[in-house]
């Protein structure tokens, strides 16, 4: 098979979405990715498309293979994304060895010795794994997405009063939004992956502009103060999406995490949404797995984090 590799661009969002759709249907049974979150990826803050990303394109001008590359950490830890067409094995080993080679790259740009590569799979993936086992890599954590169906006569607001305790205020202002990071650094301080970032960098990486601040609630429990946070998104076509949802330490075990989790329920049934998924750590210390399958939730198909660790002089060029 001839094989061209180059840069993506913005204008193969249209090309890359098929790819991505091809292989939600093969994995997933169904295409759940639109053009805006390949869009989204693309413009993802921090990423040099040139540099950063990888089509393999097949003699007939298929895409049959995509790489994204991303440095949220800063160090020695980068994040990849590989897809390939099931069968397009030597595609996605091409691009594989680009991703190292670049991740090694980066590591030594942030002047780390060495580099620690995540590659996020589905638990069956279009990719052959013995691919992965054979250059180093293996599997370090998993990750379940969820979904649940959402109605409006269903799924109320929940509300708020003396009972819980707990009330909700919608992320507003600069000050609400300095709140939300900082319950977000402290509730997921112990998180795997998780890594805390100034302020505005933290912003630029959610994309103010593409942000809707309306799905973003900050918890406070009666003679705590501010305890937690919800962070949804309503850009998918397929789903609403909580993005994160976190509640302190010390004010766990209260019914903050159930509130709002109902609320963004009831939120997103109220604007004619019939499906909300997320993602859940299986791992995760804070029960949060067991909280999600408390209220309806159930597995909609499984995410493997692979890791690699190479030695960065070993790999750059």
């Amino acid at each position: 098979m001839t094989l061209t590799v180059r840069p993506a661009a913005l204008d193969d969002v249209t090309g890359l979405c098929e790819l991505l759709n091809a292989v939600d249907l093969a994995e997933i049974g169904r295409p759940e990715t639109d053009p805006r979150t390949v869009e989204s990826d693309l413009r993802r803050p921090g990423v040099d498309l040139a540099r950063d990303s990888w089509v393999g394109v097949d003699g007939d001008g298929r895409f049959v293979a995509y790489g994204l590359l991303w440095d949220v950490a800063r160090g020695e830890r980068i994040d990849v994304d590989l897809y390939t067409l099931p069968a397009e094995d030597a595609a996605g080993r091409r691009l594989l060895e680009l991703m190292e080679a670049r991740a090694a790259q980066k590591a030594a740009e942030n002047g780390a010795p060495s580099v620690v590569v995540h590659l996020y799979l589905n638990s069956s993936p279009t990719l052959d794994t013995t691919l992965l086992a054979a250059r180093g890599w293996r599997v370090i954590r998993r990750f379940n997405v969820l979904t649940r169906p959402l109605s409006a006569a269903g799924d109320p607001l929940p509300v708020p009063g003396p009972v819980t305790g707990v009330t909700l205020r919608e992320c507003r202002t600069d000050a609400d939004r300095r709140r939300v990071h900082e319950l977000l650094d402290a509730a997921f301080a112990d998180h795997f992956e998780y890594h805390p970032r100034p302020y505005d960098q933290w912003l630029e990486s959610l994309g103010p502009d593409r942000t809707d601040w309306s799905l973003v609630w900050i918890a406070s429990l009666a003679g705590f103060g501010d305890a937690g946070v919800l962070m949804a998104r309503n850009d998918d076509t397929s789903m609403g999406w909580i993005r994160h949802l976190g509640v302190l330490e010390a004010a766990r075990g209260r019914g903050i995490g159930s509130h709002l989790l109902r609320h963004a329920f009831g939120a997103f049934a109220a604007r004619g949404r019939d499906t909300v998924g997320l993602g859940v750590d299986t791992q995760n210390t804070s029960e949060a797995l067991r909280l999600y399958l408390r209220h309806g939730m159930a597995l909609h198909y499984a995410v493997h984090t692979w890791q690699v660790e190479l030695p960065v002089r070993a790999t750059a060029r």
